[in-house]
């Protein structure tokens, strides 16, 4: 997925989620490994209710695999990161 769809898909109807997920897109998303970017790509395509329960560790994904984009997220751009 090129950048400038990857920064409008990031751009979700929570403001909390856009302050996560943009910043990492700008400044993150190039560093991640070709696996990692499809997981980024699959993270979007999910729910924003679910996503910010992720991202405030209310609940966690069913898969691994989102597990991990979202720990990648949490740590790059969430309270983890500060």
């Amino acid at each position: 997925m090129e950048k400038n769809r990857l920064r409008w898909a990031s751009r979700r109807g929570m403001l909390e989620l856009d302050l996560m997920l943009s910043p990492f897109v700008e400044n993150h998303y190039d560093h991640l490994s070709e696996e990692d970017k499809k997981l980024f790509q699959q993270l979007l395509e999910e729910q924003d209710q679910d996503m910010f329960n992720w991202f405030i560790h209310r609940q966690e994904p069913d898969s691994g695999a989102l597990q991990k984009i979202v720990s990648i997220v949490r740590a790059k751009t969430g309270p983890e990161a500060l």
